[in-house]
């Protein structure tokens, strides 16, 4: 079975995702992969150039701060990229899942829904916190501006409409109830699998 967790920027999901691990439940971090793809696949990388221009990899790695600028007040642009890596994403996901041994694997992502991943889950977990709460996260962990937060914001699907398609959702405010939650949703998609 495959369990989609996504949530806000500044949510939580990566605490989330630790606390699944801590039960032995593979996750993929798409976040992440799509990351490495984008240095290591040479269909995204062309694709990229061609988008981006030369200047988006420098001495073989991905020029962030270019992507950054880029997409950041151009939504055509942000579209364009996600179109070129998330199709990318999916296909090492589903090889990924094919190698794994467990009830239930974990796919967490940010833009689970946006990017079409959550037509590969039998599940959804969204991790939530008042917005606040959230801007205040990512500018403690993040070298960004409030501004800059907000604008991710804005590209990600409401929390509203996220909890809405979601199986479950966890209030992520503090770490005791977390993992209460955790283990609580851990142990009903565990009766769903049996």
């Amino acid at each position: 079975m495959i369990v989609g967790l996504t949530g806000g920027i500044g949510s939580g999901k990566t605490t989330v995702a630790k606390m699944f691990q801590e039960f032995d439940i593979p996750v993929y971090i798409a976040d992440d992969e799509a990351k490495k793809l984008m240095v290591t696949s040479k269909f995204i990388k062309r694709k990229l150039i061609a988008l981006f221009g030369d200047k988006v990899y420098v001495q073989g790695q991905l020029n962030k701060p270019l992507i950054s600028h880029a997409i950041f007040n151009d939504k055509e642009k942000l579209k364009q990229m996600n179109a070129i890596v998330h199709p990318r994403v999916g296909q090492h996901f589903d090889r990924w899942v094919k190698k794994q041994n467990t009830p239930y694997v974990l796919k967490e992502s940010a833009i689970l829904f946006e990017s079409g991943g959550a037509d590969q889950c039998d599940l959804i977990v969204t991790v939530t916190a008042p917005k606040e709460i959230r801007i205040e996260r990512v500018l403690e962990r993040d070298d960004s501006s409030k501004e800059k937060v907000e604008s991710i914001m804005a590209n990600q699907l409401g929390e509203k409409e996220k909890i809405a398609k979601s199986n479950f959702v966890i209030h992520n405010l503090n770490l005791e109830e977390t993992q209460k939650q955790v283990r609580e949703i851990h142990l009903k998609i565990l009766q769903k699998v049996g």
